[in-house]
């Protein structure tokens, strides 16, 4: 190759089209250049749109169906808000605020629970209702599988402005398995 560059030229002077002049392309069976058309398929496309859509996190009232921190099965809950009065908690927790409505949502998906919870403690705050009792399971009967349900329920009550406090109940009202709950009332 720098026997065909003439010698009396210089550095600078030599093209690059002289240096490669006697190169010639390697040929390649899995290089496809595309010359026309878009890069990617419209199923493909198509598919990447669904997915993203497919995505979208609900969002009801606020609570997200994002992955919470998991709670074990017996663990019991609590939770007060700032200000509830450590007299109001310990009548809470002995089942001594007598609860006038209550939700099961064994069985239910993530979704479904959260749309239920949230409807039910906005009705019952609006009927006017102080203490209200929500049984979420403990997960026992898929041999190996966590509380998800019960974990959710904890973190979705915590975001809920109606609610006060919660703890888990006493065992002739399902244990570690349901919570009590205390909610705001409604100043009228």
């Amino acid at each position: 190759m720098s026997d065909k560059i003439n010698s009396s030229k210089t550095d600078s002077e030599i093209s690059f089209s002289e240096v490669m002049s006697d190169v010639s392309p390697i040929k390649h069976e899995k290089t496809v250049l595309r010359t026309n058309g878009p890069i990617r398929k419209d199923k493909q496309r198509e598919y990447h749109r669904t997915m993203a859509q497919a995505e979208i996190e609900q969002v009801i009232d606020g609570l997200s169906s994002e992955i919470v921190d998991i709670v074990e099965s017996d663990e019991e809950l609590i939770f007060a808000a700032p200000g509830i009065q450590i007299s109001v908690m310990k009548r809470l927790r002995k089942g001594h605020i007598p609860w006038e409505a209550g939700i099961d949502l064994h069985g239910m998906t993530v979704d479904t629970a959260r749309d239920e919870l949230s409807a039910f403690i906005r009705d019952s705050q609006r009927q006017s209702m102080r203490s209200v009792m929500v049984v979420h399971g403990k997960a026992f009967s898929q041999s190996g599988q966590q509380p998800v349900l019960k974990s959710y329920v904890n973190d979705w009550l915590r975001q809920l402005s109606q609610v006060l406090a919660f703890c888990s109940a006493q065992p002739k009202d399902g244990g570690s398995g349901a919570l009590y709950i205390l909610l705001k009332q409604n100043r009228q």
